[in-house]
């Protein structure tokens, strides 16, 4: 979390960051594309969703550091670009 002063206030406003892996980072080892009914969707390799479950079951745990905090947001991005370009290659 950052403290910021606002340079035309005399108040202090509480800036919380939120540190990720970038999902790019995944281009290459972490993304198939499967074919489903004539259709080809984007999905995890099974390397990069075995890492997903293990940062979800250790969130739950409430046992994952900075590092493992940062890959989980990064790949739960992911995610959600691959829940929408699906949806959008499905409603075509």
């Amino acid at each position: 979390m950052l403290n910021y002063k606002h340079p035309e206030s005399n108040k202090n406003t509480l800036i919380i960051t939120q540190v990720m892996i970038q999902p790019s980072s995944w281009v290459d080892s972490g993304i198939e594309i499967s074919k489903v009914r004539n259709l080809n969707l984007f999905k995890f390799s099974s390397e990069l969703q075995s890492r997903l479950d293990e940062l979800s079951e250790k969130n739950k745990a409430g046992m994952l550091n900075s590092k493992e905090e940062a890959e989980l947001t990064g790949i739960l991005e992911l995610d959600r670009i691959f829940t929408l370009l699906n949806a959008k290659i499905i409603a075509e």
